[in-house]
C-alpha cells in the first residue's frame, strides 16, 4: 500500500494540475531533436522531481518507469570506499552525489564517464542519448561542480544532465550558463486546493472547505507536505468536517524550543545548553540550513521589529560560512551567540535610555 503522494503522482505532462504553461514548454522540448542540459529549481515540494519524471517519460516512453536500484561502491584516491544508491532504467540514471559529502567529485566523474561511454541500449528509442538526473545539485561541492562542468562539455553527444536544486545561488556560473533554467514555483492556494480535491475524489470522499484551508495554510506551499498531512488526518479520523489539529514534526517543535531558550536567557551556560540541543538535531540528520532557518523564523516572530533585520542578516552570513566550512556546529553556535549578544544589547540600550530620561 503506497502513500497518496506516490499513488497519485502524475506520470505524464498532461496529468499535471498546475503550471500548464511550463508543461507545454517541456512537451515541446521533449519532442525537439536538440534537447538541452536542464536545471530545475524551486522551493521544496513544488513538484520539481515530478516534472522531471514526466519529462523523461515524454522523452523515452514508459520504459523509464522500469527502475532498478543498485548500491554502487566508489574508491577515493586514498582507497576509501563510498557506498551510494543509484536508481536507473535503460534510458536514465538518478543519483544524489551529495550523500557522500566532500567526495561527491569522485562519484560525478566515475558515473558520468561510465554512462557517456556506453551507447543507448534501445535502438527504437526516440532519443539517442542517456539522461543523468542529479538531485540536490545545490549541495555539490565546488570541486564536484567543476568536474561536472568539464563533463558536460566533453560528453554532450552521449548524455544530457538534468539538475534538481532548491536554489541556483549555490551553483557556479559556468554550470548555469550551460543549462536551460526551469523555475518550478510553489503552487498557489487554489492550485493546491485543486490537487487535494482531486485526491479526495479518487479516494471517494468529500473534502470540507475548512479542512482544505487548514491543510494548505499549514503546508506553506509544499504540495508534498500537504498530501502527507491530508492522508494522516484522514487515517486518524473519517470525519474532517470538525476542528482539525495538525501536529508539527518533532524536529520543528525541538527547533522552536531552542529558539525560546535563546530568548529566555543569554549566558555562557545557556550557550552550552543550546549547543547540546543543536547536536541532537544534527545527529538526527536534520540539515543544518533547515535548523538555522527554522530557529531564525521562530526568533523573528518573538522579538522587537528593530531586531528582526539584524537577526536575519546574520543568519544569512552564517549560512554562507556554514556552506563553505566543514564543521556546521561551529557556525550554528556562532550565530546563536551573535543573536544572544544582539538581544541582550538591545534591552541594555532600552534600560539605559529609560535611566537617562529619569
Amino acid at each position: 500500500m503506497s502513500l497518496w503522494v506516490d499513488k497519485y503522482r502524475p506520470k505524464t505532462l498532461d496529468d499535471l494540475h498546475y503550471h500548464e504553461g511550463l508543461s507545454t514548454r517541456l512537451k515541446s522540448l521533449a519532442d525537439s531533436p536538440d534537447f538541452p542540459h536542464m536545471l530545475f529549481y524551486g522551493p521544496s515540494g513544488a513538484g520539481k522531481k515530478t516534472r522531471i519524471g514526466c519529462t523523461l517519460r515524454a522523452l523515452f516512453g514508459q520504459g523509464v518507469e522500469k527502475l532498478k536500484i543498485d548500491q554502487r561502491v566508489f574508491l577515493t584516491p586514498s582507497k576509501r570506499k563510498l557506498d551510494l544508491n543509484v536508481v536507473s532504467s535503460n534510458y536514465h540514471t538518478e543519483i544524489t552525489p551529495s550523500e557522500v559529502g566532500n567526495y561527491d567529485r569522485v562519484v560525478i566523474q566515475e558515473i558520468l564517464k561510465e554512462i557517456a561511454q556506453t551507447q543507448q541500449v534501445d535502438m527504437n528509442a526516440k532519443q539517442r542519448f542517456k539522461v543523468v538526473v542529479l538531485n540536490d545539485a545545490d549541495s555539490l561541492s565546488r570541486d564536484a561542480q567543476a568536474a561536472l562542468r568539464r563533463t558536460m562539455e566533453k560528453y554532450m553527444t552521449n548524455i544530457r544532465i538534468i539538475l534538481c536544486a532548491n536554489s541556483t545561488s549555490k551553483l557556479i556560473a559556468p554550470i548555469k550558463s550551460r543549462c536551460l533554467l526551469v523555475r518550478v514555483a510553489a503552487p498557489t492556494f487554489q492550485e493546491m486546493k485543486t490537487v487535494l480535491e482531486h485526491v479526495a475524489k479518487k479516494e471517494k470522499f468529500d473534502l470540507p472547505e475548512t479542512a482544505s484551508h487548514s491543510i494548505i495554510e499549514d503546508s506553506n506551499g509544499n504540495m508534498r507536505k500537504a498530501l502527507l498531512v491530508f492522508e494522516a488526518l484522514k487515517m486518524q479520523s473519517t470525519d474532517l468536517s470538525g476542528p482539525l489539529t495538525i501536529a508539527k514534526p518533532d524536529w520543528e517543535t525541538y527547533c522552536y524550543k531552542v529558539a525560546d531558550m535563546i530568548l529566555q536567557e543569554q549566558t555562557p551556560q545557556r550557550v552550552m545548553d543550546v549547543r547540546a540541543k543543536l547536536y541532537e538535531l544534527l545527529s538526527h540528520c536534520i540539515p543544518p540550513t533547515v535548523v538555522l532557518k527554522t530557529i531564525a523564523d521562530r526568533i523573528v516572530q518573538n522579538v522587537d521589529e528593530a531586531l528582526k533585520a539584524d537577526i536575519m542578516h546574520w543568519a544569512a552570513i552564517y549560512e554562507v560560512r556554514m556552506r563553505n566550512g566543514n564543521k556546521k556546529i561551529f557556525h550554528l553556535e556562532a550565530w546563536v551567540v551573535k543573536v544572544m549578544s544582539l538581544y541582550k544589547h538591545f534591552f541594555y540600550d532600552i534600560d539605559m535610555t529609560g535611566f537617562d530620561d529619569c
